[in-house]
């Protein structure tokens, strides 16, 4: 079963001042958003990583560098499937300013009926986004093997729709996850279905969840059991 560690990337000043940056160039992470990235490059610089891959926007690029300042054997992969939500005419404008278009409204309430103008509707990210995560996961698992750990940095609707996936929740519900700047989601993905091992953690050591057990133990499933199991880090 392997294991996608998906990373919200840190800070930006265009999450700071309230502007939706969407897909602009040029966003990188502010002084606060760096520590943010180096705080979860150091949650997970004990976990036994097999990839990094990440957003090709500058902020996610960044994110990923302090992780692989960690694990300095890996390279940087990017991937256009992990991109942020194509905006189109809300890109740059202040969310305060997009609040009063009726847009908005459904944005919330209805998700999957919202289309932004000129951009991307908000299934069609979601299904890249899904359909990337499994993609890249069936290529990591064949090459590195079933208990590989990966890590995908991404944006924050981005990973809210994979979550939403992951938990088996219409789109419309996907407004109710939260996702924080430099949070640390985790899914592991098995054979019939993905199972959430953690939702927007900001803090904490993540390697005894993100290890295999050793070799020479018998492994227990790693998966929900039924009655729910003695938990991932017994």
């Amino acid at each position: 079963m392997t294991t996608v560690v998906l990373l919200r990337h840190g800070r930006t000043r265009a999450n700071a001042t309230g502007v939706l940056a969407g897909r602009s160039a040029g966003v990188g992470l502010d002084d606060r958003g760096l520590e943010q990235a180096a705080t979860a490059a150091q949650r997970l610089a004990g976990s036994p990583l097999a990839a990094v891959v990440s957003s090709p926007l500058q902020r996610c690029r960044q994110t990923a560098a302090a992780v692989l300042a960690e694990h300095p054997r890996l390279d940087l992969d990017t991937d256009r499937g992990l991109v942020e939500c194509g905006y189109g005419e809300w890109t740059g404008r202040p969310l305060k300013e997009l609040a009063k278009d009726p847009l908005w409204t459904t944005v919330q309430d209805q998700p999957s009926a919202a289309r932004f103008p000129g951009g991307e509707s908000l299934l069609e990210m979601a299904a890249r986004a899904q359909q990337t995560i499994h993609d890249l996961d069936r290529t990591i698992g064949a090459e590195h093997g079933p208990d590989a750990v990966w890590v995908a940095v991404s944006h924050g609707d981005v990973i809210k729709a994979i979550l939403a996936g992951a938990l088996g929740m219409h789109l419309d519900s996907f407004q109710r996850i939260l996702v924080d700047p430099a949070s640390i989601s985790v899914i592991r993905l098995g054979q019939h279905r993905p199972h959430v091992a953690c939702m927007n953690t900001t803090a904490g050591d993540l390697t005894a969840m993100l290890t295999p057990t050793k070799r020479g133990r018998r492994r227990r499933p790693r998966g929900p059991q039924v009655g729910g199991g003695l938990g991932s880090a017994d």
